[in-house]
């Protein structure tokens, strides 16, 4: 249930990403579900090889070039689907920085079985400081 949660979150994350940047274009609801798709396939199976082959340039840029590997994969998808278009590589950079910030928060709130999970911090009510989950 949590997979299916994503992936509605990410379809929608890509119509937004549409909405914003003028060289992303997605057909219609139907084409953002099927390139969600498509865009977590290829994290899935593409991406960890790139990060493998580009392990040297993604350390010594301190992380920054993953976004590049991410706009990569946002422009991958763009090249293979007829209803999702992705022009010029600092859109597919940009997209895939908005994309990266609804993913990291929709993996963030949904657990595994789809519920929308909240930390709570509270304080001790002792003088210790501490805070507690």
């Amino acid at each position: 249930m949590g997979l299916l949660l994503r992936w509605v979150v990410n379809a929608l994350g890509l119509l937004f990403v549409s909405w914003l940047f003028d060289g992303i274009r997605v057909d219609g609801v139907g084409w953002a579900f099927i390139a969600a798709l498509f865009l977590g396939i290829f994290n899935a199976l593409v991406r960890p090889v790139l990060i493998l082959l580009t392990l040297p340039i993604t350390v010594l840029t301190m992380g920054l070039f993953i976004l590049v590997i991410n706009a990569l994969m946002l422009w991958l998808t763009g090249a293979l689907l007829a209803g999702f278009h992705v022009q010029g590589f600092w859109t597919a950079v940009g997209g895939a920085l908005v994309l990266s910030i609804i993913s990291l928060a929709a993996n963030a709130l949904v657990g595994e079985r789809g519920r929308i999970e909240v930390i709570e911090m509270r304080r001790d009510s002792g003088d210790s400081g501490h805070w507690r989950t």
